[in-house]
């Protein structure tokens, strides 16, 4: 059986995006663990179907390269945005686009030049707070640059969902750390139930972010729109920066810009298509 794939990314997070429109996907799990490969394999961080959807432009289904499925993807829904829109799934002429994710409807405004769309600004939602909504086995109606005992080295985290589970540490170099042996431990640390997504983030200035993160179910990615989201989230919360503002978050992709108010998060960010092709399953 041959299935039609279609390779994009959002500042590096890359994924391999299969349309349900016109084609049947058998075990997503087992064919983002084979696929995202990036020896054996097509390679990419996991993979994404888009798919119909009755409440919104489409559905996104987001599984990660362990074979784990995602609620949310910030980086993969202003992509799959521009699926459906290049595709022509919506009418040229709608440029703001609402798509259905086990995190809620999201609407995203696209950016078009030349009959494609380039970049795409989403309303990520209001941030997520509460431990026990995250989820985070801690005390109190929040956890803002709290200790937290990894591996026998204490970190100040700050925790934050967008959807799904987010753990922001400051730190004085990004650059120096060795995410491969300490992501694990966050990742799998027993105070989050779900496993978590961490950031290591260096304040550059009160508008200029510096992060590099670690993916459940997927190890250090070089970027993550939700990442970027809550790291603005939780700058905020520690005084670093200011809500209703736009602050630009550096990853190991590119950029993103940020905003955050009490209401909600909006993420701004390139979308880009890499190739297209058919894989022999």
């Amino acid at each position: 059986m041959k299935l039609r794939f279609t390779k994009m990314h959002g500042i590096g997070n890359d994924y391999i995006y299969f349309s349900t429109f016109d084609q049947t996907i058998e075990d997503p799990e087992a064919l983002s663990k084979k696929l995202s490969d990036r020896r054996f394999g097509i390679g990419g961080d996991g993979i994404i179907l888009v798919c119909p959807s009755e409440i919104a432009d489409a559905k996104m289904r987001i599984f990660n390269e362990d074979g784990s499925e995602a609620k949310m993807c910030g980086n993969g829904i202003r992509c799959v945005a521009k699926f459906v829109y290049d595709k022509g799934v919506v009418p040229a002429d709608k440029t703001t686009v609402a798509i259905d994710t086990l995190s809620g409807v999201k609407t995203i405004d696209l950016t078009v030049e030349n009959g494609r769309a380039v970049s795409a600004k989403v309303d990520m939602g209001a941030a997520i707070l509460k431990p026990a909504d995250i989820p985070m086995d801690a005390a109190g109606d929040i956890v803002v640059n709290q200790p937290l005992t990894v591996d026998g080295s204490v970190y100040m985290v700050t925790a934050v969902s967008m959807g799904n589970p987010h753990c922001v540490t400051f730190v004085d170099d990004v650059d120096s750390l060795d995410l491969a042996k300490i992501g694990p431990g966050f990742e799998n640390h027993p105070a989050f139930p779900d496993r978590v997504n961490t950031e290591f983030v260096k304040v550059i200035d009160d508008h200029t972010l510096r992060m590099r993160v670690w993916e459940r179910g997927s190890g250090e990615t070089w970027a993550c729109g939700t990442g970027a989201c809550a790291t603005v989230v939780a700058a905020c919360l520690n005084g670093f920066c200011k809500k209703g503002e736009d602050i630009t978050v550096h990853l190991r992709g590119g950029d993103l810009v940020i905003r955050y108010t009490d209401e909600t998060v909006v993420m701004t960010g390139p979308a880009q298509t890499v190739f297209e092709g058919e894989v022999e399953i």
